[in-house]
């Protein structure tokens, strides 16, 4: 799933998430987030991450064991690529300016929070989980044109080319809706094909039947 410039997690520095690691919020996460730690629960890189372990567990939820049992070990599997991907996403990065309503204004919004806010519109599309997104073009200057590129995993038996387009959609909305970026494209690409629902019939475990 990740490609030579994406970096794995045991390649990851606390800095990324304010002193803590993607590790450290799974368990905060895991003990329902007591006793509170001001420290997660104050740092907007922290905030961001934990919405997206939420999303990654509720939209893969029956699908992350069956794939470890198939999948490399966890830090060369997509799974670990996920994680890494959300820890590298929540850290703020580049400032995005945003249209000012009076010339004494600089409103900006943080790079983090529109890669969190593209993750969040695409992981709401079921049969999908994001893997990885990322803005390319100068986000610093307002009017610059930026293109988006998000990667998806699709549990099998979903048709890809409708969620693909639905994922897009969603996307374009809501970057239209609550920033002002101009948009040269959303590019999506799947990546990897999750097992399916545990329950639910794979069509083409049907056609095999009928043949």
């Amino acid at each position: 799933m990740t490609g030579p410039d994406d970096l794995r997690l045991d390649t990851l520095e606390p800095e990324d998430l304010d002193g803590h690691t993607i590790d450290e919020l799974a368990d905060y996460l895991d003990a329902g987030m007591q006793p509170a730690d001001p420290s997660i629960d104050d740092s907007a890189a922290c905030q961001n991450a934990l919405a997206a372990l939420v999303r990654l567990r509720q939209s893969s939820m029956g699908s992350l064991d069956a794939a470890a049992e198939h999948e490399e070990p966890a830090e060369e599997s997509w799974i670990g690529g996920v994680l890494a991907n959300i820890s590298l996403e929540a850290r703020a990065g580049r400032d995005v300016p945003l249209r000012p309503v009076a010339p004494t204004e600089r409103p900006v919004m943080t790079e983090g929070a529109i890669r969190s806010m593209v993750r969040t519109a695409g992981d709401v599309v079921p049969g999908v989980v994001i893997a990885r997104c990322s803005l390319e073009g100068d986000v610093t200057e307002l009017d610059a044109p930026v293109r988006v590129l998000v990667e998806l995993a699709v549990r099998s038996g979903v048709p890809i080319h409708p969620v693909a387009e639905q994922v897009r959609a969603a996307v374009a909305a809501v970057l239209a809706e609550q920033t002002d970026l101009v948009l040269a494209a959303v590019d999506v690409r799947v990546r990897d094909l999750l097992p399916p629902q545990p329950g639910s019939v794979d069509p083409h475990d049907d056609e095999e039947d009928r043949a």
